[in-house]
């Protein structure tokens, strides 16, 4: 595996089990993804981008092939392991923010990391600092029932780089908003990546989003092509 590799897919595959036999969702799939890169995952409804994303952050296991993190086979590696690197290493953003109404920005910022045993004075200066990369400082101590989608989706996005994760992994962050708060968010993601060398994978229907990534890529029948 390159040095530059942070991850190494090869032949994998996922089947899940249906009432009378087996469902293929991905196929095969070889990819690398080199340390700060920024990649698109495009796809119709169904071809299998979510799979593939949950494979790539530990949250499902291929049902054959081999998928390498920073140099270690994600299969060989206990739950337990898995969830070390799923909370250190690995940072999520979803289409919902999964954000805690009944706190401010920067609480729900900090819980990972008080979460992990960080004191909360540490916990809540680093969500301090996070929040400031996605442009929300004058947000800090709102609620965030009190934000708008676009915001609340910022805060989610800080909250997944708060640990300083080598990868951030986004599933379609764009989906419930607006075009112009959308493009938004993406500048936020693209800023990222620039900025901090974050690598980044996000999966999407939104071309806008995907023409910002450095390289796009396309399933079609379980089977991963390069796009133009």
């Amino acid at each position: 595996m390159s040095n530059s590799n942070l991850y190494l897919l090869e032949g994998v595959g996922k089947d899940f089990e249906g009432p009378t036999d087996s469902i293929k969702v991905l196929d095969n799939i070889d990819l690398a993804v080199n340390s700060g890169e920024s990649l698109a995952v495009l796809g119709a409804s169904g071809s299998g981008k979510t799979t593939l994303l949950h494979i790539l952050g530990t949250l499902d296991v291929a049902s054959k092939g081999k998928v390498t993190f920073a140099g270690r086979t994600l299969e060989t590696l206990s739950p337990d392991e898995r969830a070390v690197i799923r909370n250190r290493e690995i940072g999520f953003v979803f289409q919902f923010h999964h954000l805690l109404p009944e706190f401010s920005t920067m609480e729900n910022v900090a819980l990972p990391a008080m979460v992990s045993g960080i004191c909360r004075s540490e916990s809540l200066e680093m969500a301090r600092q996070a929040v400031k990369l996605v442009g929300l400082e004058n947000r800090l101590e709102h609620r965030v029932t009190t934000l708008s989608g676009g915001e609340r989706q910022r805060v989610a996005i800080a909250r997944a780089i708060l640990l300083k994760p080598r990868v951030l992994l986004a599933d379609e962050p764009t989906g419930n908003l607006d075009e112009k708060t959308g493009a938004m968010v993406g500048d936020v993601l693209a800023s990222l990546n620039d900025e901090l060398g974050m690598t980044l994978i996000v999966v999407t229907h939104n071309m806008d989003l995907a023409g910002i990534m450095k390289r796009r890529l396309e399933l079609r029948s379980g089977e991963l092509y390069a796009q133009n």
